[in-house]
């Protein structure tokens, strides 16, 4: 919360335990108690995949604005590609995110993200982003 702007509902990281050079793992505990899991689905709760996509990009964010040239700057989510999403992801879930940072130049960065639950791939994708002065 000190590097990221996101709060309640929208924030997608409890934890960071991981920075290492260009690659960063966090965790999301994922809750019955998410406010998506009211429409999506109700009897058959299961974490949309936009948001899984959305913690790589926080994630990937939290990597980045950490270097000092970057401070005070907000990450905004520009792209998706290679986008694939593979098992559900339900209440009582760890979602683990690893980001490996692939090309950062200027204001523009890509990383490459997978999520996993216990060591199985759930959902991963390459994400472009901008940085951007907090005006």
């Amino acid at each position: 919360m000190q590097i990221l702007p996101h709060r309640y509902p929208f924030l997608m990281v409890d934890r960071v335990t991981r920075i290492d050079g260009n690659q960063i793992t966090a965790e999301k505990n994922v809750t019955i108690n998410e406010p998506y899991f009211q429409g999506h689905f109700p009897g058959h709760p299961i974490m949309p995949g936009v948001l899984q996509l959305e913690a790589m990009a926080q994630v990937a964010g939290i990597l980045t604005l950490k270097q000092a040239d970057n401070a005070g700057k907000i990450a905004y989510f520009m792209a998706a590609e290679k986008v694939k999403w593979r098992k559900p992801v339900k209440p009582g879930d760890v979602l683990q995110i690893d980001i490996e940072l692939l090309r950062a130049r200027g204001k523009v960065a890509k990383a490459k993200g997978v999520c996993t639950v216990r060591g199985e791939v759930v959902s991963e994708a390459e994400i472009t982003f901008t940085l951007v002065g907090n005006s």
